[in-house]
């Protein structure tokens, strides 16, 4: 089946090539002539396991293809996924500009029936929207007899294992009342759904909003977490003991519950606001859904405060080592990270940071460029020389068996801040270490 796919970010790059190496020929458009020309060369825009590979072996084959020409895509395939960004807005509602843009490319050079998919993640009703745009257009155009459809198909996956997600999904959203556009697309998700029957049908409205209430309820669990979190500190609790405690029980499980430092990435607190905003729209008070944001920016503050208290507000001329720039393992993804709060937060006190990141580096330098207060190290352990401090703020693998002794060494004073409770506090105790986590009691 030939496929076309607008938009070569994160989410039209990892479903191109996984449709491609089902053996679709998909065509991948974007107007970043840059970032196509890069993919043809073998450069990704973004890391994530395992996509490297798979991009290149399918190129090669030719089953997968990048281009910068929109006519080309729309005449290439019956069916047009449309995977361009949805930025939040100034009011934090989704920015549909991009998506109504490829709708319009669509409708002005499409010649026959054509099946208009909404892989992005938008607001409830936009394939309304896109519809009307569309059907506008050929009125306008004089081709009121070419007819299509348009598809909810919402995208979930998870950085660091998005492969595996596309590869093997849990679930497949179809949001159609088309049997025509609903055939087509189990024909296309036919090789992700021979073990087990994972397509779900439903009417476009209610495949948007599924996306939405996905995240929103991932969101919910981590900031009650976290809440439980700062509970436990001032009530002598153990957040680990508890998180272990609540998991056994199978209503609840084990994933999402691990207190930190807040959600970040491109979808948690953007798919949040934006749910807020479509409340907002039909006169309705999200409260729930306002809690958990405004606990998780307050969480990505907890951390600083510690360091704060520890030195007495005396952080001017101080030293960090920070292990974790990332938002989350696994990716090189910085969008509204912890990291980045936390050391604006130093910044401002008058601290430097001396920071290290298994993936994350070049976009750090993107982000912040050349600082005086900024130093990007090449290993972990050479940003621990003369820190008078170290705070982990991403839980890599790398960074869970440090060598503990190399750490009393280097830093100027044994002083531990974990984001993410990678440590046993009496074993860093007995090593002599001062050490701060998160819902556990300081040691």
């Amino acid at each position: 089946m030939n496929v076309s796919v607008f938009g070569i970010g994160y989410v039209g790059l990892v479903q191109g090539a996984a449709l491609a190496e089902a053996g679709h020929n998909v065509l991948c458009v974007d107007v970043d002539a840059g970032k196509v020309q890069a993919l043809k060369d073998g450069t990704l825009p973004l890391y994530e396991p395992g996509l490297k590979s798979l991009v290149r072996e399918n190129y090669q084959s030719g089953r997968l293809q990048f281009d910068t020409d929109l006519e080309a895509a729309v005449h290439h395939a019956q069916l047009q996924l449309i995977a361009v960004g949805t930025p939040p807005d100034e009011d934090g509602s989704a920015d549909l500009q991009y998506v109504l843009s490829v709708a319009d490319t669509i409708a002005r050079h499409m010649r026959r029936y054509q099946i208009i998919v909404d892989k992005s993640t938008v607001p409830v009703g936009t394939a309304d929207r896109v519809r009307a745009h569309v059907s506008q257009v050929l009125a306008d155009t004089g081709r009121k007899d070419l007819t299509f459809d348009v598809v909810s198909n919402p995208e979930f996956l998870k950085e660091g294992c998005a492969v595996d997600d596309c590869m093997r999904p849990d679930r497949i959203i179809i949001g159609t009342d088309s049997p025509e556009a609903e055939a087509v697309m189990r024909e296309l998700y036919e090789p992700f759904n021979r073990n087990r029957e994972k397509i779900v049908v439903m009417d476009a409205r209610s495949a948007e909003l599924t996306k939405y209430a996905a995240n929103c309820m991932l969101a919910t669990k981590i900031s009650f977490m976290n809440e439980m979190a700062n509970l436990a500190e001032k009530l002598g609790a153990d957040i680990e003991m508890v998180r272990h405690g609540i998991g056994s029980d199978p209503r609840i499980g084990y994933q999402f519950i691990y207190p930190g430092l807040g959600y970040g990435g491109s979808c948690f607190p953007k798919d949040v606001q934006a749910l807020i905003r479509i409340a907002n729209g039909v006169d309705y008070d999200a409260r729930v859904l306002k809690a958990v944001e405004a606990r998780n920016n307050e969480q990505k503050t907890t951390l600083f405060s510690k360091i704060f208290d520890h030195f007495n507000g005396a952080l001017r001329g101080k030293t960090f080592a920070l292990w974790g720039l990332s938002f989350k393992p696994n990716t090189d993804d910085m969008r509204e990270a912890p990291s980045r709060v936390l050391m604006e937060a130093l910044w401002k006190a008058g601290a430097s940071v001396q920071a290290f990141d298994p993936k994350a580096m070049e976009e750090a330098q993107r982000i912040y460029g050349s600082r005086d207060d900024l130093l990007l190290t090449g290993t972990k352990e050479a940003a621990l020389k003369n820190a008078d401090a170290l705070i982990i703020a991403t839980e890599w693998q790398s960074f869970r068996a440090p060598d503990f002794d190399l750490l009393g060494e280097r830093l100027a004073q044994p002083v531990i801040f974990d984001g993410r409770n990678l440590y046993d506090p009496q074993r860093l105790k007995h090593r002599g270490f001062t050490y701060y986590s998160v819902g556990r009691q300081t040691l």
